[in-house]
């Protein structure tokens, strides 16, 4: 009985390591043809068992508990089936310089250093960016040709520059700033420019030419160009004339690949503006608004306020009255053209059922008869 123990204990081990030996087996690794297992047999097995592989006709399954599954095959990055496209691009259509310099720019003795700009240029009927601003357009005139230029140009709104000079002057450099998207047309491709905007998230100092506040723009001539600004041009109606002489030119010239300012356009943006709801109206986005619209409305937001806690007054009161400038109905969804301000303000009723348009109402008004409110500048009075 003693020694039946040992002798069972070793065959307990020898059969458990053979078992291992199998699972661990992968197919494909025993050579070609026939092969037999050489074992010890049970008298002569110890702890320690070495084994041949298994015939190659048999692949064992990994043992449950033994050995983790395969992992998947890996799909690498780049290759044709794992990639589709990739929109990097901002707000504001482009990425600002990390460092604000012009590498290798050296200013003549003489040269002058112009600002020219506003809050923004002549109202277009389109979007150059995302940021529900219409674009404007700024028409730039340099008349110089007794000294090198360098342009600084300063706009809030998304501007399109269109830029022009006389014969004999010589732009060295330009700098752009603005809170949207700026864009330089009509330079030639060898004269360096920045453009550095919020949007962007570009690296130079921001500087404005709006009304009063020019206290930026001397720090940020004196960080790019080494020195002070030698004049200011303020635009008007989206035209400066730059020339300290304040004279005109005869002849004005610009790149010959200069675009036109719609050129720059954002695709599939809506027009901005009036031109924008005229084309609502033309898609069936809206319709115009009628008296009997306005009348719904103030009969249901006096039925939702109820009689309140005042005094009846003889003659009864009449309803908060609503303009019919601009005045529309909205008939689907949609979202609201960029520019609505000032003069190109509108009204707008939502009816029950339809969601708000989205955008910017800007100077607007929306009535919205599922929630019996209103939004915009009108509700204020």
């Amino acid at each position: 009985m003693e020694e039946e123990f040992p002798m069972r204990h070793r065959r307990i081990l020898w059969l458990g390591a053979a078992v291992m030996l199998t699972a661990c087996q992968r197919p494909g690794d025993a050579p070609a043809g026939p092969q037999q297992a050489s074992l010890l047999p049970p008298d002569q097995a110890s702890a320690h068992v070495i084994a041949a592989a298994p015939p190659a006709a048999h692949t064992a399954a990994p043992v449950a508990g033994l050995l983790p599954a395969p992992p998947a095959p890996i799909r690498v990055a780049g290759t044709d089936e794992a990639i589709k496209p990739f929109d990097f691009a901002g707000p504001s259509g482009g990425i600002g310089p990390a460092v604000c310099r012009f590498d290798g720019l050296q200013l003549p003795p003489g040269t002058k250093v112009y600002a020219a700009g506003g809050y923004g240029g002549a109202a277009q009927a389109f979007q150059i960016d995302q940021s529900g601003h219409q674009a404007t357009r700024m028409d730039v005139a340099v008349n110089q040709p007794s000294a090198p230029v360098v342009l600084m140009l300063g706009s809030y709104e998304p501007t399109v520059w269109n830029v022009g000079w006389s014969p004999g002057t010589r732009i060295l450099a330009v700098l752009v700033s603005g809170y949207h998207r700026q864009v330089i047309n009509g330079l030639p491709s060898g004269v360096p420019r920045i453009v550095s905007t919020h949007d962007n998230h570009g690296a130079c100092p921001s500087f404005s030419l709006s009304g009063d506040r020019l206290d930026s723009l001397n720090s940020a001539a004196r960080q790019v160009f080494g020195r002070n600004v030698d004049m200011v041009f303020p635009a008007r109606s989206g035209k400066v004339l730059v020339s300290e002489s304040g004279a005109e030119a005869g002849r004005w010239v610009t790149d010959r690949a200069a675009q036109a300012a719609e050129s720059f356009r954002l695709a599939d943006a809506p027009l901005a503006g009036e031109a924008g709801l005229e084309e609502a109206v033309r898609k069936g986005y809206l319709r115009e608004a009628t008296p009997a619209d306005v009348r719904d409305w103030q009969m249901a937001a006096a039925a939702a306020r109820g009689p309140g806690d005042v005094p009846p007054v003889y003659g009864g009161t009449k309803p908060r009255p609503i303009g019919m400038y601009h005045a529309y109905v909205v008939l689907k969804p949609f979202t609201l053209p960029a520019g609505l301000y000032g003069a190109h303000s509108a009204t707008f009723f939502v009816p029950k059922g339809l969601p708000r348009p989205k955008g910017t109402l800007g100077h607007s008004t929306l009535y919205d008869f599922n929630t019996l409110s209103c939004a915009g500048v009108a509700c204020w009075h």
